[in-house]
């Protein structure tokens, strides 16, 4: 009787430990698909922020390519006003 309980004491021992050694070990995984998904999520960041600088750049482009017509209309308008005047001063 004393060795059976001796058996079932060290069996109990032996599955704590096996246990502990298991969660231990899951636990350390865990850690290192926290820092992978970390890295990821950085990385998704910067993605973003590079996407959103070029629309930035775009909008400005087109901005900039807007500003610039209206400057060319202004001048044609300009022009062709000054090429009135100088129609009607010959008449």
């Amino acid at each position: 009787m004393k060795k059976f309980i001796a058996i079932l004491i060290a069996a109990a021992f032996a599955a704590s430990a096996g246990s502990a050694f298991a969660a231990a070990h899951a636990g350390a995984q865990a850690k290192d698909e926290k820092k992978a998904e970390k890295k990821d999520e950085k990385k998704a960041e910067k993605k973003d922020e590079k996407k959103a600088e070029k629309k930035d750049e775009k909008k400005d482009e087109k901005k900039a390519e807007k500003k610039d017509e209206k400057k060319a209309e202004k001048k044609d308008e300009k022009k062709a006003e000054k090429k009135d005047e100088k129609k009607d001063a010959k008449k």
